[in-house]
């Protein structure tokens, strides 16, 4: 019964210590990687805006776009259930889509506009209304295509900081950006998707989700899970900068992480599925990638080690150090994140009010279950202004 006990706690723990061996591995692998030659290969972006409700920020994200030097894209704005009447673009570059019926899906939209192509795009590029993204995102995106990759993710910063909320959901986001995304993909294996930010070959993208018929939250699960199936890698670009609006206040962040939640427990059989066949196949890419899959929510991760260590401390004082140096590796891990992509220090002083953002995460938990009835999309509020 001890040993039993203490394989559950290194298997609960193990998510705290998987990214220190991320971490060695991507170092070795960097010290012996070689570059590799580009193909033959030139993309043309359908790059997809999706607005669901809200357009507010609409001239914000295709002014950004507009700005991009990369000669060959068109931009299409899906406008779900939006009052378009006030989107008048002089570009012919931009092509605004009004569905005639309410999709309620990002997927759906994204097809709705694949499906209105101008012309046969070879890439698309997916961004959210409150995004806005640098002059070079679509130049380097397509250095990436042309090292031979069918999907990439870049990197999505903090587009506002005004609240204690926005800077802890950034904070949060750069530890998933550093493990979920660098140390993956540097380690041999993929990076996960973002929901924005991302490009795919648009034979890949489609033929990924032509069986995706799910409403609500979650396309980027399962299309990454199909992605890894086919053992494709996904790419992580640090070049690839889409500046992301992040909640703002505490009724959002309850709403999108209540959606969040609903998806992970919606999609973690995936984890298994995939986990099963990278052990049958010997296969790293999809290994690797499974054990992030099958992670919970940190705070869901974090309760679950609470429960444990009081039990311990009652009942087994002596596995105490398996926490102690859990939490000791997910602390390193967490500031080598923040000070490797230059965090704010706006952030570190946001730390200390850690908990009302895990006070709001239980909030989302017990709304999980109605996540998509109590919205499809965050509405964010946000400064309108073009990035220079």
């Amino acid at each position: 019964m001890h040993t039993f006990w203490i394989i559950i706690q290194l298997f609960v723990s193990f998510s705290l210590w998987f990214p220190l061996i991320l971490f060695c591995i991507a170092a070795l692998s960097k010290a012996t990687k070689k570059k590799g030659a580009d193909l033959d290969f030139s993309s043309d972006f359908g790059v997809i805006v999706t607005a669901y409700q809200q357009v507010d920020f609409i001239e914000d994200v295709v002014n950004s776009i507009l700005k991009n030097r990369y000669p060959h894209y068109l931009i299409y704005v899906v406008a779900d259930a939006c009052d378009v009447s006030t989107l008048n673009f002089s570009s012919d570059r931009v092509v605004v889509l009004r569905p005639e019926n309410n999709l309620s899906s990002n997927a759906k939209s994204h097809f709705f506009a694949i499906n209105h192509f101008k012309r046969e795009h070879n890439v698309i590029t997916i961004i959210d209304s409150d995004n806005l993204i640098d002059e070079d995102y679509l130049e380097k995106m397509d250095l990436v295509f042309r090292k031979g990759f069918k999907a990439v993710q870049g990197v999505r910063k903090a587009r506002n900081l005004e609240t204690v909320y926005a800077r802890l959901d950034e904070a949060g986001d750069i530890y998933y950006r550093f493990v979920d995304r660098k140390l993956l993909f540097d380690a041999g294996s993929s990076a996960s998707l973002a929901g924005s930010g991302m490009g795919f070959l648009t034979e890949t993208f489609v033929s990924c989700l032509a069986g995706f018929d799910k409403t609500g939250a979650g396309f980027d699960k399962f299309l990454q899970y199909e992605l890894l199936n086919r053992n494709y890698r996904i790419a992580f670009d640090e070049d690839v900068v889409v500046y992301d609006g992040k909640t703002s206040k505490s009724d959002q962040l309850v709403k999108q992480r209540a959606r969040w939640i609903n998806t992970w427990f919606k999609y973690w059989v995936l984890g298994i599925t995939l986990f099963v066949k990278s052990i049958l196949g010997l296969n790293w890419n999809q290994f690797a990638f499974s054990v992030m899959l099958l992670r919970p929510p940190l705070f869901l991760l974090f309760s679950s080690a609470g429960i444990i260590m009081a039990l311990d401390l009652i009942f087994t004082p002596s596995l105490l150090w398996i926490w102690a140096s859990a939490f000791l590796i997910f602390f390193f891990m967490f500031f080598i994140a923040l000070q490797y992509f230059k965090a704010d220090k706006r952030i570190y002083k946001s730390l200390m009010q850690t908990p009302k953002f895990v006070f709001c995460q239980i909030k989302a938990l017990f709304r999980a279950g109605a996540a998509n009835k109590l919205s499809v999309a965050t509405r964010h509020e946000l400064p309108s202004y073009n990035k220079k």
